[in-house]
């Protein structure tokens, strides 16, 4: 830019509210356009794909700008949030018609990818969450928020258990200090270390939630996690702009709460996403029948948050069954609640002040059926005796709104038509004088056409000349004195009269007055509604529940599920438990049993590559962790002990990004089991060992299965198809070898997806490689190859003897050994030495 040239004022307000804001786009509102200029409109030209233009200069150099229409901002929006960009936006609170420079511009909100609240910005079938994160030599303190609905979270962790925090809570926005360097999956945005002062921190909250310290919501002993807690409130304050009256409480998760997934589990197990990142085919989508987003939301979160409270756990499981005992009731509950609107977001929004009409006329007619659905719901369970009484008629809101709010009204408020005819006496009044003037016009017309004989004579209007009346050319000469010119036509004259003029400067004022009165009393009707957020969340909790139950009853019904049973002995045992995502793939699905105790803590499970394997030991670990969901299982039964950990190694690829091998990824999510699995732990292993050598890969698996068996204790299904590794049935007598076995029916090769007890006889893997395509010459190769190697190994011995040999090399050792102990070589004489050498040498 020119040196010593100035600014024009306008780019010196642009420039003012940048600089408060240099690591965001700012959307600067100037008439019906968001404006960005300079290195914004650039950025945003390349993320949105919008024209960026040059016009103007100021100081000196062109004005480089890109600009998005104001009624249409929200889905640019939407697109630079899911960039992972956060964006300032100013408006114009000045008056064009009396500003004498530019127009006073002020920051309306601030919209970040963590703190969305907006309808038409969020997802309605997942939570946005926003986390921060502070640093202490070996504990990270964690709070995690969802504004739309103030729910606030708090916790310290280890370091080493950040990738699975991320890959539960999945915030969609991080806070953390400078210096700090983690695998994020978000944006993340970079805040000073002061910022994350625990003893500020306490102070803040306290003054958030109305009370003298936090010692009442248990969190006090957290000085980390009450320090990213603080971080955070600050954060959404200067971002939201207004108080936050929603978020009252804040609750401490602790370690013990949850049966604990890791990252790599929650992958694997494609609870909510496919390995390659889809919707579907997954657990939720199999489960998910839900009416309202807010079930959809609840569902998603009790699959990633598995519970060890056993007394929930029945609860949600008895209430489902009373349910499906009454499938005329759960139908008509789903019926019911698809006609409710998402209750929490809106009361998120009302909180925020920032909900629209429709917003409110949907809270209205969900009010409406609160009545029937609280009267739907049975009572015979201790949960849907709670959900009935949360959903009892809330009668003075749903009048209150009723008569406040037009039956359908308009969808942004700027356009008027949303408080109901009759609420405001003043605003009826200003409608009237704007709804009356068709009247007023048509008997204006009659007696000017009577004073002045032009039967032709008409009253009209037009946005851009007012109302006037309008005379043929032929027929001027007749228009009476008090008629003043207003536009000439090529065929008629447009006149106003005094009377006339008077009328327009009161309608036309009638309008912006009846706007302006319209907008303060929607204002003061969300003045009266934010009290009542709390209950408002409290409703929305319950139509949550009370649609995951109704669903989940449908499920459990369609599906042929149980309801598991909890026990205190450890163990799993499943009778006809099937994969329910898999299930759903295919047209006919083999059950098959699980049994595993103190006395049968592992499998070893063998056979062919497509036998089933991989999909036998992922269906036990979902139907375990829905179990600990409290929901129903695809079984014919399923009983269950306490389970603290859920891990699971299975498939592989190759991290490129991280610098890491197919074969490092596999060591070190079997080194982050064996450290963090306890005997309380359900583990699932497919294959350890497969991305190295033979003798590596085989060594490696027989150790890692002998750890977790005789060390872990945990109750472990191994997959391999190391066949040597079925002997350690042998030392162990927990350990039990089951197989899934296959046919060879003349060329084909059958699976018969039954698991069976005792090893595989063989691993028919040429028989899969014919099966995908390998080319005849190749397979016949193949199979001489495999006759070669087999005939060898008959002659050298059974492959069995490597364990064996293994075992007695561990017990007898070589006598030299003994001699090279006790062996002093400072004190040898060079014959001594060389008599050493010779000793040795005979061991030969």
């Amino acid at each position: 830019m020119g040196a010593g040239t100035p600014h024009t004022p306008m780019m010196q307000q642009y420039l003012g509210i940048k600089a408060q804001h240099p690591d965001m786009l700012l959307f600067y509102r100037m008439g019906d356009f968001y404006e960005l200029f300079f290195d914004d409109a650039e950025k945003a030209a390349r993320l949105l794909n919008i024209t960026l233009t040059t016009r103007g200069t100021s100081a000196g150099a062109p004005i480089r700008m890109a600009g998005v229409p104001y009624h249409s901002a929200e889905q640019y929006l939407a697109r630079l949030l899911k960039l992972g960009e956060s964006v300032v936006i100013a408006e114009q609170v000045g008056d064009p018609a009396t500003s004498k420079g530019p127009v006073e511009r002020q920051v309306a909100r601030i919209v970040t990818p963590g703190t969305l609240t907006d309808s038409g910005l969020l997802d309605e079938t997942r939570d946005t969450l926003i986390m921060a994160i502070a640093v202490a030599n070996d504990t990270l303190g964690v709070a995690w928020l969802n504004l739309a609905a103030g729910r606030f979270q708090v916790g310290e962790i280890a370091p080493s258990a950040l990738p699975a925090l991320l890959a539960r809570v999945r915030p969609a926005e991080i806070l953390a200090p400078d210096g700090f360097d983690f695998a994020a999956p978000c944006a993340v945005r970079r805040l000073a270390p002061w910022q994350f002062d625990s003893a500020s921190a306490a102070t803040r909250l306290a003054q958030q939630f109305g009370s003298r310290d936090l010692a009442g919501f248990g969190v006090a002993d957290l000085h980390q996690g009450i320090a990213a807690a603080g971080a955070l409130l600050d954060y959404i304050q200067a971002t939201q702009r207004t108080a936050l009256p929603h978020i009252q409480a804040i609750h401490a998760e602790r370690d013990g709460e949850f049966v604990q997934l890791d990252a790599a589990t929650r992958r694997n197990l494609e609870l909510s996403e496919t390995l390659r990142g889809e919707a579907s085919p997954t657990l939720l989508s199999v489960l998910d029948t839900t009416a309202t987003g807010m079930g959809t939301r609840l569902l998603r979160h009790w699959l990633h948050h598995p519970l060890r409270d056993r007394e929930i756990l029945t609860h949600r499981r008895d209430a489902i069954g009373a349910l499906l005992e009454r499938p005329d009731t759960a139908a008509a509950l789903t019926r019911v609640l698809k006609s409710c609107a998402d209750v929490e977001r809106i009361g998120g929004r009302i909180a925020l002040r920032n909900a629209r009409p429709r917003d409110l006329s949907g809270l209205r007619d969900t009010l409406a059926l609160l009545p029937g659905l609280a009267a739907l719901l049975p009572d015979d369970t201790a949960r849907l005796a709670a959900l009935r009484a949360s959903l009892a008629a809330r009668p003075d809101l749903h009048a209150g709104l009723a008569r406040a709010i037009l039956p359908e009204p308009a969808s942004v408020l700027r356009e008027g038509g949303v408080i109901a005819d009759g609420f405001d006496a003043e605003l009826d009044e200003l409608r009237a004088l704007t709804h009356d003037a068709g009247t007023f016009l048509l008997e204006l017309e009659t007696r000017e056409r009577v004073r002045s004989g032009i039967a032709t004579l008409k009253v009209e209007y037009n946005k851009v000349h007012g109302f006037y009346i309008e005379v043929g050319r032929a027929q001027a000469d007749k228009v009476p004195d008090d008629y003043r010119r207003r536009q000439t036509l090529k065929n008629a004259e447009r006149y106003i009269t005094p009377e006339l003029k008077a009328f327009e400067d009161k309608a036309l004022s009638a309008q912006e007055r009846a706007l302006a009165r319209e907008k303060a009393l929607f204002e003061a009707l969300l003045d009266t509604l934010t009290p009542h957020v709390p209950d408002l969340l409290a409703v929305a909790a319950a139509l949550a529940e009370t649609d995951v139950l109704a669903s989940q009853a449908e499920r459990a019904a369609t599906l042929r599920m149980c309801p598991p049973e909890y026990v205190s002995d450890p163990g799993i045992s499943i009778r006809g438990g099937r994969h329910p995502v898999v299930e759903a793939q295919v047209d006919h699905f083999i059950a098959n049993d699980t049994q595993l105790s103190r006395t049968r803590q592992m499998l070893l499970i063998t056979g062919p590559n497509m036998g089933g394997k991989s999909t036998y030991m992922r269906q036990v670990a979902l139907i375990a962790l829905l179990a600990c969901c409290g929901l129903w299982v695809p079984a014919a039964s399923a009983r269950l002990g306490n389970i603290d950990q859920i891990f699971t190694r299975i498939g592989a690829s190759d991290d490129l990004a991280g610098g890491r091998s197919t074969f490092m990824v596999e060591m070190t999510e079997t080194a982050h089991i064996l450290h963090n699995a306890s005997a309380k732990s359900l583990v699932l292993l497919d294959e350890i060992g497969r991305g190295t050598s033979t003798f590596d890969g085989l060594a490696l698996a027989w150790a890692v299965a002998r750890h977790l068996v005789s060390a872990t204790r945990a109750f472990t299904l191994f997959a391999t198809h190391y066949f040597e590794l079925t002997q350690l049935s042998q030392e162990f007598r927990q350990l039990a070898n089951v197989h899934l076995d296959a046919k060879e029916h003349g060329a084909d090769l059958v699976f018969l997806h039954a698991v069976e007890e005792g090893p595989a006889s063989q691993s028919y893997g040429i028989q899969v490689a014919r099966l995908a395509g390998v080319p005849s010459p190749v397979i016949a190769a193949a199979r001489r190859r495999l006759r070669e190697l087999e005939d060898a190994q008959l002659q050298a011995g059974p492959q069995g003897d490597l364990f064996a040999a293994a075992q007695a090399s561990t017990v007898a050792e070589h006598p030299a050994l003994d001699q090279l102990r006790e062996l002093d070589p400072d004190s040898l004489t060079p014959k001594a030495a060389l008599d050493m050498l010779y000793a040795l040498k005979a061991h030969l």
